[in-house]
C-alpha cells in the first residue's frame, strides 16, 4: 500500500523546508521543481527524502562545513567556445544550477548543433535522469555525468573505496516513437547509496555484488554497508573513472577529499563537478535513411526492430526510462505523488519542521 500526496501539498512542504534552511526563491522554486519530478517518475532513491538528507548531512544544514551556500551566485567564465560554456557554481543548490545549465545547452544547441557547460564547485544535483528526461521531452538528446559527493566506490581489484557512485544519464526524445523518452540512467556502482538508504528504510536486502562492510567482506545487508562496488566488474569501474578524470579537467580535486573538508587543507578542495550536453538531432541528421523514411519513423523502426523478434512479447524487455514513464503514468492515475509508509513517516518529520500540517491519515492510498 502507497499513500497519495497531492503535488500542491508535496510542493508547499518542500518549499517550505528550503526557505527554512535559508535557501532563496530562485533556489527553492528549482528545488520543489526537481523533487516533485523525481517522486512523479517513482524516484525512490533521489526524491525529497534524499535531497533534505544530503542537504543536512553534507549542504547548508551542515555548519560546521556548509558545502551548499543559499543565495551563492553562479560565475559565467569567459570561454572561447561560443558553444562550450565554463561556469563557477560557488557551491550553489545542485538543483537549480542544473535546471539552468542544460536549458542553456538546449538553447545553444538550437543554434551551434550541439553544446555543453562544465561546472566547477558544485553541490550534488541527486537524479541527473531527470535533467535529461526534461530535456529530451522537449526535442533534445542529452547527456550530463557528476562526481558524487563522496568517494564510496571500490575500484576494480582494490580494496579501499576511492570512486564515487559518479552516473551516466542519457535522454532520448523518443516520445513520437515509443511515447516517452528513453533515458538511460544509472550509478556506475551496482547500486546507489540512496538505493541503499532506501533498503535500510524499508528492511530489505541488497543483490549479492552490491556493496562490501568495513572489514572488505561482501554484504547484503544495507545496516552494514561500508562501501559499494562497480557494476560489471572492470566495465563499470571504467566508467566511473571517466567521471572522476571528466572531473579533474574541469577542476575537481581528489576524489577520497570530496565532501570531507575536515580532512582537507588549507587550500584544498572537496566540491563535486558537473558536466552537460545537449544535441539538436538535425545536427546528427545526414538526410539518406533506407526506405524514404525520416529522421524520426527511422527512429520508430529501429526501435521497433530491437523491441520486435519476440522481444516485447517475453514481458521482460523494456527500454530504459519506461520504469519512470509507467511511474508517471500511475502518479496521474491516482492524481498525486506515491510514497510508502515508511517514505510518508521521514516526510511527516519534514513537514513538521518546516511547520507545514501533513495528516497520513486524510491522505488517501493506492495499492
Amino acid at each position: 500500500m502507497e499513500y497519495v500526496i497531492p503535488v500542491a501539498l508535496h510542493n508547499q512542504i518542500v518549499e517550505a523546508a528550503y526557505t527554512k534552511r535559508g535557501y532563496h526563491a530562485d533556489e527553492t522554486k528549482q528545488a520543489v521543481r526537481f523533487c516533485e519530478l523525481a517522486a512523479w517518475h517513482g524516484i525512490k532513491t533521489h526524491n525529497v527524502l534524499k535531497a533534505l538528507h544530503l542537504d543536512e548531512v553534507f549542504g547548508a544544514g551542515n555548519k560546521a562545513n556548509p558545502g551548499c551556500v543559499p543565495g551563492a551566485t553562479v560565475i559565467k567564465k569567459p570561454s572561447r567556445f561560443e558553444a562550450a560554456q565554463k561556469w563557477l557554481s560557488n557551491k550553489k543548490l545542485g538543483q537549480a544550477v542544473a535546471f539552468d545549465a542544460m536549458d542553456t545547452c538546449c538553447r545553444l544547441a538550437d543554434k551551434y548543433g550541439v553544446a555543453t557547460v562544465s561546472v566547477d564547485d558544485t553541490f550534488h544535483y541527486l537524479w541527473g535522469g531527470g535533467y535529461v528526461l526534461d530535456a529530451a521531452k522537449k526535442g533534445y538528446i542529452a547527456f550530463t555525468v557528476c562526481t558524487s559527493t563522496l568517494s564510496e566506490v571500490v575500484p576494480f581489484g582494490g580494496k579501499f573505496p576511492t570512486l564515487g557512485t559518479n552516473p551516466h544519464s542519457w535522454g532520448l526524445p523518443t516520445t513520437d516513437a515509443v511515447g516517452f523518452p528513453v533515458v538511460s540512467d544509472w550509478a556506475t556502482s551496482t547500486v546507489a547509496m540512496g538505493r541503499v538508504q532506501q533498503f535500510q528504510r524499508e528492511g530489505l536486502q541488497l543483490p549479492p555484488g552490491a556493496a562490501v562492510d568495513e572489514q572488505g567482506n561482501e554484504t547484503t545487508d544495507p545496516n552494514n554497508v561500508a562501501a559499494l562496488l562497480p557494476f560489471g566488474a572492470h566495465k563499470g569501474y571504467s566508467l566511473c573513472l571517466i567521471n572522476e578524470l571528466f572531473a579533474g579537467m574541469i577542476g575537481g580535486s581528489l576524489p577520497t577529499l570530496r565532501g570531507r573538508p575536515e580532512q582537507a587543507g588549507p587550500g584544498e578542495k572537496t566540491s563535486a563537478n558537473f558536466f552537460f550536453m545537449a544535441i539538436h538531432p538535425e545536427a546528427l541528421n545526414c538526410g539518406q535513411f533506407a526506405m524514404g523514411r525520416n529522421q524520426a519513423t527511422n527512429l520508430k523502426a529501429v526501435l521497433d526492430d530491437i523491441l520486435g523478434h519476440g522481444n516485447r512479447e517475453t514481458g521482460k524487455c523494456i527500454l530504459p526510462g519506461e520504469i519512470e514513464h509507467r511511474a508517471a503514468q500511475r502518479s496521474e492515475q491516482v492524481g498525486g505523488l506515491l510514497f510508502t509508509e515508511a517514505e510518508i513517516k521521514e516526510f511527516q518529520t519534514i513537514a513538521t519542521e518546516a511547520g507545514v500540517t501533513l495528516d497520513s491519515a486524510a491522505l488517501k492510498t493506492a495499492s
